[in-house]
C-alpha cells in the first residue's frame, strides 16, 4: 500500500540526501505535494530497494545496510528508556491498527448479513445482491488470503521511528532527526540549524520551545523553572530533552548576524596543528556549558594575554560549536598570529569574543552553490561547506582553489574525500603559483572553472580570499556572464 513520506524522511530510508530527492522531484522523476512523495513511486525509482524473500534477520541486515549505512550503523542506540518508549508508542500505534481492522471486518461481517437479509426480496434484486455477496466474498479471500512480501518502505519506516525521532520547526517548516542520546538541540545544531540557546545545561531557559505535537522526555537534569502557564501551554528545554515519537516544535532559527548575541567565551588551546609551510590550524575548545552561537561565514575576535588579539574568520562548522578552527598564516594576525606561529600550547586559554560579520550562507535559495577561495579564502569556504553538508540542502557544491604557491592547497586531501564520498560535492584545485599578477591569476581560476563546469553561471556564488584577488574576480566574473544578485564575497 502507497504511503505518503515526508521528503527528509524519504531520503533518511533510502540513504540518499535530501537535496538528490529534490533535485529529482525538480526534474520531474518525483511527483512532490506539500512536502512528501509516495512511497509507490520511489520504489520505481529505486528497485533495487525491493527486499528479499528471505528471514527477518536477513531483511533485517538488509535494511541497516543498504539505507542506513550512514546513519544507523555509525550512531550509538538511543538510551534504552527512550527505546522502550519509543517500542511503547509502537506498539499503540500497532494496538489502533488492530483496532481499526476488528471494526472493519465487523462491518464487512454485518454487511453480509444485512445482504443476506435482503435477499429474500424481488428476484432481479435477489440475483444483484447474490452478486454483491459473491464479489465481497472472493475479494475477502483475496486480501486475507494473500502470500504478499512486506511493504519495504512500511518495514524501513517502523525502523527509523525506533532508531530516531524526526522533528518539525515550526514556523520555519525545517525538519531534522534526533539519533542516540542526543538533546532535541544536540540534533538541531548538529543538522545545521540555528535554534535559540544559551548554556545547553538547563540552566539558562534561552532553548526553551513549545511542544506542539509528540512526546518528548527528560533525559538530563536542569534547574531553570518553567513557569505553571508555560508548563500548561507544552514548554521544554530543548537542551534537557529527547523526542520520543516524532515531534513538532516551536522555536525560533537565527536567519540573520543580528539576530546572534555577541558573546565572550574563555576557550582553551585543543591543539596547533601545521597545514603548510606557511598555514597553521588553532583549534581551540570551549566549555561544555559556554558554547559559542555563530552562522557559518562569520568571524570573531581571539584574544591572548600576553599576545593582544586579531580577528579571524571560523573554519568549522557551526553543527559543532564547542570545537572551534582558524586557519592562522604566517605573518598575519599581528602580535597574536606571532603567538600562534612561536610558541602558543596546548591547554593555554583564549578570550573569544563575537560572532562578527555577515557573510552568511542563503538558506532559502534553490540554486547549486559554487565556492571559489583564493589562497586563505578557502577557511570562511570551509564553513560554508560543512554547513551546507549538514543541511543536506544544496543540489551541487562545487569549491574551485586558487593557490598563489606550491603547499597553498593545505587541506586538498579533506577536499578529494569529500569529492569521493558526496555525488553532490567537486573539488577543482587551480595553481596560480606562475601568474605574474592578481589579474592574471585571478582569469586562470575563472577560465578553469568554466571550462570545467560549463553550467556554473546558474549557482550561487561565494568569493573569498586577500583583498588583491576579491575585486578582480568580481569584475572578470559578472564579465563572463555571472549574476551580480547571485554572488557575495568576503575579504580575509
Amino acid at each position: 500500500m502507497s504511503q505518503q513520506l515526508a521528503i527528509s524522511r524519504a531520503a533518511r530510508l533510502l540513504g540518499v540526501s535530501r537535496a538528490a530527492l529534490q533535485k529529482r522531484i525538480k526534474e520531474g522523476g518525483l511527483h512532490s505535494f506539500d512536502g512528501t512523495i509516495t512511497s509507490e513511486e520511489l520504489l520505481l525509482l529505486y528497485p533495487d530497494l525491493e527486499l528479499e524473500d528471505s528471514g527477518l534477520f536477513e531483511r533485517t541486515q538488509k535494511i541497516k545496510q543498504d539505507a542506513f549505512r550512514r546513519r544507523v550503523m555509525d550512531r550509538t542506540l538511543p538510551a534504552k528508556e527512550v527505546l522502550a518508549e519509543r517500542l511503547f508508542e509502537q506498539s499503540l500505534e500497532l494496538n489502533d491498527i488492530k483496532q481499526h481492522l476488528q471494526h472493519y471486518h465487523t462491518l464487512v461481517v454485518g454487511l453480509q448479513d444485512k445482504i443476506q437479509e435482503l435477499s429474500s426480496g424481488q428476484q432481479e434484486a435477489r440475483n444483484a445482491l447474490k452478486l454483491l455477496d459473491e464479489w465481497l466474498e472472493h475479494e475477502l479471500h483475496h486480501v486475507l488470503g494473500e502470500d504478499k512480501k512486506p511493504d519495504t518502505f512500511d518495514v524501513m519506516d517502523a525502523m527509523l521511528k525506533v532508531m530516531s525521532a524526526h522533528v518539525t520547526l515550526q514556523p520555519s517548516g525545517r525538519d531534522f532527526f534526533v539519533e542516540g542520546n542526543d538533546t532535541l538541540l544536540e540534533a538541531a545544531l548538529k543538522a545545521g540549524l540555528a535554534l535559540n540557546y544559551g548554556c545547553s545545561s538547563g540552566n539558562c531557559g534561552m532553548c526553551k520551545a513549545r511542544v506542539i505535537s509528540g512526546q518528548v522526555m527528560k533525559v538530563r537534569h536542569f534547574d531553570y523553572v518553567l513557569s505553571e502557564p508555560e508548563k500548561q501551554q507544552g514548554y521544554t528545554l530543548m537542551c534537557c530533552h529527547t523526542a520520543v515519537s516524532d515531534v513538532a516544535i516551536e522555536a525560533l532559527e537565527a536567519t540573520s548576524a543580528s539576530d546572534i548575541p555577541k558573546q565572550q567565551i574563555s576557550a582553551r588551546v585543543k591543539a596547533v596543528t601545521p597545514l603548510s609551510q606557511d598555514m597553521m590550524m588553532l583549534h581551540l575548545q570551549t566549555p561544555r556549558t559556554h558554547r559559542l552561537r555563530f552562522l557559518a561565514g562569520q568571524s570573531v575576535t581571539l584574544g591572548h594575554v600576553e599576545a593582544g588579539s586579531g580577528e579571524f574568520p571560523i573554519a568549522s562548522c557551526p553543527c559543532n560549536d564547542r570545537d572551534l578552527q582558524f586557519h592562522i598564516q604566517r605573518g598575519l594576525g599581528g602580535a597574536f598570529g606571532e603567538k600562534v606561529w612561536n610558541g602558543l600550547k596546548a591547554g593555554e586559554n583564549i578570550t573569544v569574543y563575537g560572532p562578527w560579520g555577515d557573510y552568511l550562507f542563503n538558506e532559502d535559495s534553490q540554486n547549486g552553490v559554487m565556492f571559489i577561495a583564493f589562497d586563505r579564502g578557502y577557511a570562511p569556504l570551509k564553513s560554508l561547506l560543512e554547513h551546507s553538508m549538514a543541511r543536506e540542502s544544496a543540489e551541487d557544491m562545487i569549491l574551485v582553489w586558487g593557490a598563489s604557491t606550491v603547499d597553498g592547497h593545505y587541506m586538498s586531501n579533506l577536499c578529494r574525500a569529500w569529492d569521493d564520498a558526496l555525488e553532490n560535492f567537486h573539488y577543482l584545485p587551480v595553481s596560480v603559483a606562475d601568474a605574474k599578477t592578481e589579474d592574471e591569476a585571478v582569469t586562470q581560476v575563472v577560465e578553469s572553472l568554466l571550462k570545467s563546469f560549463p553550467k556554473a553561471r546558474l549557482l550561487d556564488l561565494y568569493l573569498a580570499g586577500p583583498e588583491s584577488y576579491i575585486a578582480p574576480a568580481r569584475d572578470k566574473l559578472l564579465a563572463a556572464g555571472f549574476s551580480a544578485s547571485k554572488l557575495t564575497a568576503m575579504v580575509v
